[in-house]
């Protein structure tokens, strides 16, 4: 079973333009079911980190396309979003 540490070291890539959106800082996990609902990735700094940051991204489950050794592929499909919309 894949450990939360395992998914912090891979990068996270948009398949709809290549962009690297980041690493995963956190998972949300339904607690009911203990099936990850979504990988959060931390915004970005803005200045050297002095003037906060970024809203941090957040990718359903479902938006995952595939899971490599080294990258997640997510489907990202409006950058301006903070969140993306799972598919139904």
């Amino acid at each position: 079973m894949p450990r939360i540490s395992d998914f912090q070291t891979k990068e996270v890539v948009n398949v709809e333009n290549g962009k690297r959106l980041g690493h995963i800082g956190d998972l949300d996990v339904n607690l009911s079911s203990g099936k990850i609902d979504n990988l959060i990735i931390p915004g970005a700094g803005k200045i050297m980190g002095i003037f906060g940051k970024d809203e941090d991204i957040v990718v359903p489950w479902n938006n995952i396309v595939r899971i490599g050794a080294d990258v997640i592929l997510v489907r990202f499909y409006n950058e301006h979003d903070s969140s993306i919309q799972g598919e139904n």
